[in-house]
């Protein structure tokens, strides 16, 4: 058995982020957001470029 994660599908990431599947449609599609894979027409997500990102979004309080 594996400890790796499977990959997260674009709604598992969207709950995860408590944001809209579309959110995620319209960051692929300008290049923002989380790195993705895109094997065919399946789109899926490494969860960790998902926590990469979101480290990258914290921002210092001013």
């Amino acid at each position: 058995m594996s400890d790796r994660r499977p990959l997260g599908t674009p709604a598992e990431v969207a709950e995860y982020l408590r944001k809209p599947v579309r959110t995620l449609e319209q960051w692929r599609y300008v290049g923002t957001g989380p790195k993705f894979v895109k094997a065919g027409r399946d789109v899926r997500y490494r969860w960790s470029d998902v926590d990469a990102w979101l480290d990258q979004q914290t921002a210092a309080a001013a």
